[in-house]
């Protein structure tokens, strides 16, 4: 059987570039796709395994660039095996601080770029029979909290559209699985700065985690939820306990994430005590 197919947005760091080094490890061939094509070239040239990967660039929020990046694949290789739809960007501070631009970036990349990602494979994957789409969202699409408000609505768009696309794309051979992690070590962590807000600390403090999730773990069970075509992957243990007693208690979490806002707010606005 030849080696699997795969694109990956976002791939040039993070957990992007986790699940290239995986899928590489594997065996598989992969279109490292990222608006920054240095990041995504340096990730190629050092890559090591039975797999192979090359460097392309493509800007999520443009539909024909992800078709065009589909296209080629199936071109090349006569089929497109895993969809990684993965490329995301946060923000966070209060919600009346954020500008529109601000508001329409983040659906841009983080809603359309996972449309467009669907849009451009999905058809594919149902002419082959065969096939699985794995969107990346947070646990922010299972739970909220303020001060990230603009991410959280994204997220929670994009477990709803991988569930219910779940539903359909059984039918033609074909798999969905949302990813949903609770803070991952990579440099989404140390971007979303607004105001006095500090993006690394605050994601693990509200998720009540001490060290985040080592992005090359948290791919190896993606893969692993893939290949038992698993509908959600959340990690790590602490926020699977965490997702269950949202569903059990969604008022007390709804209480606890009120106070947590409330002392993020004291803590980054009001002066020290001498």
């Amino acid at each position: 059987m030849s080696a699997r197919t795969a694109i990956v947005t976002g791939g040039g760091s993070g957990i992007g570039a986790a699940l290239v080094r995986a899928l590489v490890a594997e065996g598989a061939h992969v279109v490292v796709a990222d608006v920054d094509l240095p990041a995504a070239e340096a990730l190629v040239a050092g890559l090591t395994g039975p797999g192979t990967a090359v460097a392309r660039a493509v800007d999520v929020t443009s539909a024909a660039a992800v078709q065009d990046a589909v296209d080629a694949v199936v071109a090349a290789h006569g089929r497109l095996d895993l969809m990684f739809n993965n490329a995301g960007i946060t923000f966070l501070g209060n919600t009346e601080d954020l500008t529109l631009d601000q508001w329409n970036a983040i659906i841009d990349v983080n809603v359309r770029g996972v449309v467009h990602g669907v849009h451009a494979a999905y058809p594919q994957m149902i002419r082959q029979r065969a096939g699985h789409i794995v969107n990346t969202a947070s646990m922010g699409g299972l739970m909220a909290a303020g001060l990230m408000t603009s991410y959280v609505t994204t997220k929670h768009a994009v477990v709803g559209m991988s569930l219910a696309l779940r539903t359909e794309a059984a039918a033609h051979g074909v798999g969905v699985t949302a990813v949903c992690p609770a803070a991952v070590d990579t440099p989404i962590l140390d971007k979303g700065e607004i105001g006095r807000f500090k993006g690394r600390d605050f994601y693990l403090e509200g998720q009540g985690i001490k060290e985040p999730v080592d992005p090359d773990l948290l791919a190896r069970r993606v893969l692993a939820a893939v290949a038992a075509n698993r509908p959600i992957v959340i990690e790590p243990r602490q926020a699977r306990i965490a997702w269950r007693i949202g569903r059990l208690a969604p008022g007390l979490v709804n209480r606890m994430a009120t106070r947590f806002v409330a002392q993020q707010r004291a803590g980054v606005l009001d002066p020290p005590t001498a």
